[in-house]
């Protein structure tokens, strides 16, 4: 029973850790008004027929803290690039000067920051919502072993694990939604 019990804390972890990766891929999509390469990391270009990460048809980078340019391998690659970025629904509006696309980070008003940290914790709370998940089913999975033959007090005991589980990445959620609020809220 004792390496039923892991499996299933092991399986909690690795869903509540899936919770943290996602918030802050999300959280990476959000504007604190410093340009940042990735930004575009979720654009999908349409390369050939195929949709396929901006970064592997376009070097992308940061000549200075308000501009993005990017440059793709190929010169043909620009309008796609620049529609994917448009399409990608990031409020970013590239210009095309014929090499490159210039994308100009505009400067975050007072209200604009405000929303942007809304759309901060309601990430944070979408992916408290994940780890609350994994530790229901995880706490399923600890009952149904006990009707199975768990002794109660290693259920409670595997129960207590489950919870300090999602005590711990629930306070790490917090500390990455407060990370992103002070990265938006700094002018």
């Amino acid at each position: 029973m004792e390496e039923e019990i892991q499996i299933v804390l092991e399986e909690a972890t690795e869903m509540m850790k899936k919770s943290i990766s996602h918030l802050e891929k999300e959280l990476l999509k959000i504007s604190t008004g410093k340009a940042n390469p990735s930004m575009l990391q979720s654009v999908m270009v349409d390369y050939y027929g195929s949709k396929t990460p901006l970064g592997q048809v376009a070097n992308v980078s940061t000549p200075d803290p308000r501009t993005i340019t990017v440059q793709p391998w190929e010169k043909a690659m620009l309008e796609p690039c620049s529609t994917a970025i448009l399409y990608a629904n990031l409020g970013l509006n590239p210009q095309n000067n014929g090499e490159m696309l210039i994308i100009s980070i505009p400067i975050l008003t007072e209200e604009r920051r405000l929303e942007l940290v809304k759309i901060a914790k309601h990430e944070g709370e979408e992916a408290k919502i994940g780890v609350r998940n994994a530790r229901h089913h995880a706490i399923a999975e600890i009952k149904q072993l006990q009707k199975d033959g768990l002794s109660e007090d290693d259920a409670k005991k595997a129960e207590s694990e489950i919870q300090e589980l999602t005590t711990t990445f629930t306070k790490n959620i917090e500390m990455h939604v407060e990370k992103k609020d002070k990265d938006i809220m700094t002018i």
